[in-house]
């Protein structure tokens, strides 16, 4: 009875320690978070803040699976000039967040065969946003207008995630052209006008001496009407 028991037991064994290694295994049906991913490798602070204060970790992470994520260390953000990032508006913080994402999982062998510029999450304007990314097999060199750099290392890929390790933050003239909008200028205010100082004589006093000099008898008037008076009366006295 035992010697009949025992291989359907057996199988049923089997099938449960391959069940149990399966299901322990991974999913590539749930890769996990890129946050996650790149906090793992431990040298991607600034750039997971960047991802986290653009929401892009949220939307790379909505998208899967197909994307390709080219990582810049911290130290290729230190070597930004001085306050660079800190000066970037939002919009631009944004676009260089997303110039870093392709909508699309690519291996390293098929950066030989790929087909550039690629698009990025930034747009499909390709002539502001130009991102060439070859490979020869060994090497992968990326190119923008602006920074030439190259792949280091694969920090994670499983079939729909792929994240790759840059030593220089990608720039393009797209991002820098971005500026933030120019604040309207402050309208000055009006001066006062200052009163007109006139030199001329006041008209109200030309006045009343032009009136006074038309009108006004002369000093020696009245000696004259007395001496007129004196000689009338001395004719009629001699009469």
């Amino acid at each position: 009875m035992m010697k009949q028991l025992l291989p359907p037991f057996l199988l049923l064994l089997f099938l449960f320690i391959f069940c149990t290694k399966t299901s322990g295994q991974s999913s590539p049906s749930n890769p996990d978070d890129i946050t996650a991913v790149l906090g793992k490798a431990g040298k991607f602070s600034t750039f997971i803040g960047l991802l986290k204060s653009t929401q892009m970790d949220a939307q790379i992470n909505d998208e899967l699976p197909g994307i390709t994520v080219f990582a810049p260390t911290d130290s290729a953000f230190s070597e930004l000039k001085p306050g660079t990032l800190n000066s970037f508006s939002d919009q631009q913080k944004a676009a260089l967040a997303q110039f870093h994402v392709v909508p699309t999982f690519l291996t390293v062998s098929q950066f030989q065969t790929v087909s550039n510029p690629l698009h990025t999450e930034a747009g499909e304007n390709t002539a502001e946003f130009p991102l060439n990314v070859v490979g020869n097999g060994t090497n992968v060199n990326i190119t923008t207008g602006l920074v030439n750099t190259t792949v280091d290392s694969t920090v994670y890929t499983d079939g729909q995630l792929a994240v790759y390790e840059i030593p220089q933050v990608l720039l393009s003239r797209g991002i820098l052209s971005l500026q933030a909008p120019a604040s309207a200028p402050v309208p000055q205010k009006p001066k006062k006008a200052s009163p007109l100082i006139s030199h001329a004589p006041s008209t109200s006093t030309t006045s009343s001496v032009d009136s006074s000099e038309a009108t006004g008898l002369p000093h020696s008037a009245p000696i004259m009407v007395s001496i007129g008076v004196a000689v009338l009366a001395a004719l009629s006295l001699s009469q």
